[in-house]
């Protein structure tokens, strides 16, 4: 395992330690090119990390990179120099081809997709593009097994509290502020009894607090933070929709997540989400804040038939991808 390590940082409480008695990790130095020092640093240290990527590369059998990334730009690079060795990619982040993304992402997707370059390589994306080469395979993440396959109670619209819940990191990438603004434009438009739960942390909480204040939502917005994975379990069981808009996916877990457990997930259309839920018949795709409050009264006010629907497609489709069967599509690639 090559990268480089961060020991300034102690694990949050939802991080594991990366240990384990059969992988060898070698460090090597970080580096970026978003400024001229980083641009300087990285002219030194670049050459030093190729040559250790090409000898760690050489007394390997089974070559796998992690891309998009730095480190995945650099690797994507020096396998070329092993054409005869197998070889396997997980590309995790965004790969429609329409999407605006930077050049060094590109680059890797274009070395990973050129089947003159890139020999004896299984590069696995998330969802199902169009015009993809013979060594592009979509590919999922699971994040429950089997015996995760339990009853949802009963979610109705017309009695009690309807629950939003939004699941992430607290950046500007995931937007929380516009799930935030969603769940108070909706509070405004509709008389029913609403809350709204925020579990993750980030820098995006200072922001969210002062919201939360000057708009007195104390009583019906939550910032729960990090919690386990049961406590998680229990809260998408328990709400009624998921505001998600993410700007940048690969695979969103939150999403398929929401869907195992019949939460109604409200999103934005980015990377495979389209695919994930079947053109919105498993779920609400928005593109903007008035859109979403529009499209979420119409489900509030119309026959509780239309959300059973989407709960019902949701859950089939998210269920289908086991921690089993991830773990027998990877032995399937070794």
């Amino acid at each position: 395992m090559i990268a480089p390590m961060d020991k300034s940082v102690s694990p949050d409480a939802i991080d594991l330690a990366y240990e384990h008695p059969t992988i060898r990790f070698v460090t090597v130095p970080e580096f970026h090119f978003t400024s001229l020092s980083g641009m300087i640093n990285s002219c030194i240290v670049v050459p030093y990390i190729l040559y250790v990527i090409w000898c760690t590369m050489w007394r390997a059998s089974h070559i796998h990179l992690r891309c998009p990334g730095n480190m995945g730009l650099l690797g994507c690079m020096v396998q070329l120099l092993f054409p005869w060795k197998k070889k396997s990619a997980k590309y995790a982040g965004n790969w429609d081809p329409k999407s605006k993304q930077p050049l060094s992402y590109r680059m890797q997707k274009y070395i990973l997709r050129n089947t003159f370059l890139t020999k004896s390589m299984q590069t696995l994306v998330y969802g199902e593009w169009p015009d993809c080469t013979k060594n592009i395979l979509p590919f999922f993440t699971a994040s429950y097994t089997e015996s995760d396959k339990v009853a949802v109670p009963k979610k109705t619209m017309h009695d009690g509290v309807i629950r939003f819940l939004f699941v992430g990191t607290l950046t500007a990438n995931k937007q929380p502020m516009m799930a935030l603004k969603v769940f108070h434009s909706l509070i405004k438009t509709n008389n029913r009894s609403m809350e709204m739960h925020f579990y993750g942390e980030g820098p995006e909480r200072v922001e969210l607090s002062k919201y939360i204040i000057a708009n007195v939502l104390q009583n019906c917005v939550f910032l729960h933070g990090n919690v386990n994975s049961e406590h998680l379990k229990n809260a998408y069981r328990h709400s009624h929709f998921l505001l998600f808009f993410s700007k940048s996916e690969g695979w969103p877990k939150a999403v398929s997540e929401a869907m195992w457990w019949g939460c109604v997930p409200v999103t934005s259309p980015v990377s495979c989400v389209r695919w994930m839920l079947n053109n919105g018949k498993g779920g609400v795709l928005i593109e903007s804040l008035e859109l979403c409050v529009q499209k979420v009264t119409a489900i509030l006010n119309q026959s509780p038939y239309l959300y059973a629907d989407m709960q019902r497609t949701g859950m089939e489709w998210s269920r289908t991808y086991t921690v089993e069967e991830f773990e027998r599509s990877i032995i399937n690639l070794c």
